[in-house]
């Protein structure tokens, strides 16, 4: 949708929203990023008989991921929950793939 399309009380949100879509592509593309080196960690987990959650790794992961949060002023909270999130995800994926 073109901002010309939108309702006239929108319109003035159009460049951010641009903005956001760009934002949104490259974090895409981060996580991609990061997908294919979990590819490489579930073939030296396996090799190693290395088990898929590693409990000390995911608090070490979070701790650094929050204070990074905080030194660009993003809420340590958000980012906590979403890496949560991810990191579970991942574990269970690995787990999957581990047997």
């Amino acid at each position: 949708m073109m901002a010309r399309d939108l309702p006239e009380s929108e319109q003035a949100l159009a460049p951010f929203r641009a903005e956001i879509d760009v934002i949104d592509a490259a974090i895409v593309e981060l996580l991609a990023k990061r997908f294919e080196v979990v590819k490489h960690v579930i073939a030296v987990k396996r090799a190693e008989g290395i088990a898929a959650l590693l409990p000390e790794r995911v608090e070490d992961v979070v701790e650094k991921v929050m204070a990074e949060a905080e030194t660009r002023g993003v809420p340590p909270e958000l980012v906590e929950k979403l890496w949560r999130v991810l990191i579970a995800w991942v574990v269970a994926y690995e787990n999957e793939r581990l047997g």
